[in-house]
């Protein structure tokens, strides 16, 4: 009989070969287009022949935290319960980051495959996403921002830094991503995990457009691991949490909509709470600006509720807005931990609450950012032929580790 669990619903075979998962955050396909084109990425270039290059859809909003836990779930957020990387926590009454694993609802394909007796490896670039991932995993699991406190009790493993080779970069960086690469191969060539998880920081996505050089450069890094990985018989599933676009005017500034401001000139101060579910700890490359929000209403009656929905549609810069009940329909979330309406930026839009409350300081370069629609194409990439896919089946990202261990030939 072969081998198989059981996650949340979904059925997957056992690895038949290591099998390296990656999230390359803030992956815009064109990111791989161009350094392909540009011929800096060759291996990523040979999968059209050896391989399989498709594209599908991250879940809403399109952050970090919802889209890096349902690839490890297989599930939408409805079913996992992490809907952003911060939100208005009404039981506490207070805004929180959502990185802990108390507000996880379902296990993780990675906790239940080394429960069932298999090898199994977290590396994440930022210490943020470490507990959510790791959550009830008995395996190895560190980020690359404090792979120097790792100890073999708490993390799985420990001499990280004499592993890799490398010292601790900084959270602000390329490096941090080339640590998780070359972490992976560590482990890789070291432990061979049957099942491992990468998952990179997009700090170069948010600062660099696809195919310039700062672009190219950072493909052609990770170009150089996965090749590395792929001569060493692993499996690799390729994928991301979400894409990246300008959201700047035509000259290059901040195409911003600061919504708290305006509700409150519209409605009066105390009447509304912005909450934008993308902010985290690390917000100099994005200054908390992202096009997605979710909005709650002190007093919450069908007519004023109507009222802000218009009010908020007509301002320019703004594609959607939608109940939380059309929300968590539409994109699979968990209502209790939305707003009372959900906002969708333009492609070229950012939202943000109140002007007073954004450091841009540290936008040092035109706005890039992410949590829309338009942000939710992502790349779905392996180093190996699909069989048995249904051409019709639209697919998601997080449908990648169904993919790698069901569908590879």
């Amino acid at each position: 009989m072969t081998r198989q669990i059981n996650v949340n619903s979904r059925t997957y075979q056992w690895p038949s070969a290591p099998t390296i998962v990656v999230c390359i955050d803030g992956c815009e396909q064109e990111y791989i287009n161009q350094a392909v084109l540009a011929g800096v990425a060759p291996f990523l270039g040979s999968l059209r022949s050896i391989g399989t290059v498709l594209a599908g859809d991250c879940v809403m909003p399109s952050f970090t935290n919802p889209n890096n836990l349902s690839i490890v779930t297989g599930a939408p957020p409805s079913v996992h319960g992490i809907c952003g990387n911060f939100f208005f926590d009404e039981e506490a009454q207070a805004e929180v980051l959502m990185n802990d694993a108390k507000y996880l609802r379902a296990p993780t394909i990675l906790a239940e495959m080394a429960r069932a007796g298999g090898r199994v490896a977290v590396v994440t670039a930022k210490d943020k996403l470490r507990s959510l991932l790791g959550h009830r995993l008995e395996g190895i699991c560190f980020s690359a921002e404090k792979a120097d406190e790792a100890t073999l009790r708490q993390h799985g493993i420990d001499n990280v830094l004499s592993r890799v080779g490398m010292p601790v970069p900084s959270v602000y960086s390329a490096e941090l991503s080339e640590f998780v690469f070359a972490a992976g191969l560590a482990i890789l060539r070291e432990e061979r995990p049957d099942l491992m998880y990468l998952s990179t920081t997009d700090y170069v996505q948010h600062k660099h457009a696809p195919g310039t050089a700062e672009a190219n450069a950072f493909y052609s890094m990770m170009d150089c691991y996965l090749q590395r990985m792929h001569g060493e018989g692993a499996v690799l599933a390729l994928t991301a949490d979400h894409g990246m676009n300008a959201k700047t005017n035509a000259i290059g500034r901040p195409n911003i909509v600061f919504l708290q401001d305006r509700l409150d000139a519209q409605f009066g101060a105390q009447s509304t709470r912005v909450i934008l579910p993308i902010t985290d700890p690390y917000v100099v490359h994005h200054g908390a600006l992202g096009s997605y929000a979710t909005i709650y209403l002190h007093d919450v009656d069908d007519a004023r509720q109507r009222a802000v929905m218009a009010f908020i549609a007509s301002i320019n810069g703004v594609e959607e807005v939608l109940t939380r009940s059309q929300a968590s329909e539409r994109f699979e979330l968990p209502p209790d931990r939305i707003g009372n309406l959900v906002v969708l930026g333009e492609r070229l839009t950012a939202l943000g609450s109140a002007a007073g409350k954004h450091d841009l300081s540290g936008l040092t370069v035109p706005l890039r950012s992410h949590g829309g629609l338009s942000e939710q194409k992502v790349p779905l990439i392996f180093n190996r032929k699909l069989k048995g896919v249904d051409d019709t089946r639209r697919l998601r990202n997080f449908d990648v580790i169904d993919l790698a261990l069901n569908h590879l030939a």
